[in-house]
């Protein structure tokens, strides 16, 4: 008798120990199984993911009032292309590289008379990626430190067959600003920071961009910086 209640003691310290392991268990999973802010996805205005066989150009219209004091064209195109091969894994070939976009641009009398759907499709291209400086600053405070640096620019993506706007979908552009308050000592570099900042804030709209990626340090989108 006493042997078979030492068993039954048994038996229940078990049951309970298998059941508060199980509970601790499920907890990890639970804890495991929620998503981080890097793997939380905050989802695109235009999937741009759909469509990455296509030929893309991107356009870049800096005006000739705007003292740039640098080739702004090159630099954000250079960056877009970079952040489109990486994020939208758009391959190499399918984009129109800046010299052959600089050369049908220099071939061309009437260059700024033509659409940029126009100009996607005699480069063969499906989608153009429109990017419109409106404004830029770099403050120069000694040969070591740039400050008061910003770039703000629209975009817009279009559609080269139909002429079609495909995003923004709830406005004409969508508006992109970017900017430091204290900088590189290099010019070129600076440049190239505001270009890469441009190009992150405006492509990740275009692909389910990880919750923790979408902002950065200098995106100075819609917090006033026309204030600074």
């Amino acid at each position: 008798m006493v042997q078979k209640i030492n068993k039954l003691r048994i038996f229940l310290v078990l049951v309970v120990v298998f059941f508060q392991a199980g509970c601790m268990f499920g907890g990890m999973v639970s804890v495991l199984g929620t998503p981080t802010p890097y793997e939380k996805k905050i989802p695109a205005e235009y999937d741009l993911t759909k469509r990455a066989k296509q030929r893309v150009l991107v356009f870049v219209n800096q005006p000739a009032y705007l003292n740039a004091q640098a080739n702004l064209r090159y630099y954000i195109t250079d960056a877009m292309n970079k952040e489109l091969r990486k994020k939208i894994k758009i391959s190499s070939k399918n984009l129109v590289a800046y010299e052959e976009l600089s050369e049908f641009r220099s071939n061309q009398d009437d260059f700024s008379l033509l659409w940029p759907v126009e100009v996607g499709a005699a480069l063969d291209a499906d989608l153009v990626l429109l990017v419109v400086i409106e404004g830029y600053q770099l403050e120069e405070v000694d040969e070591a430190v740039f400050q008061n640096a910003f770039l703000t620019c629209q975009t817009v993506l279009l559609d080269v067959a139909t002429a079609e706007k495909l995003w923004p979908e709830a406005a004409e552009s969508k508006s992109i600003r970017v900017g430091f308050e204290v900088g590189s000592r290099n010019r070129e570099l600076a440049v190239e920071r505001l270009s890469n900042s441009c190009a992150h804030c405006t492509v990740r709209y275009l692909y389910n961009c990880p919750k923790g990626k979408f902002r950065i340090a200098d995106d100075r989108s819609g917090i006033g910086w026309e204030d600074w």
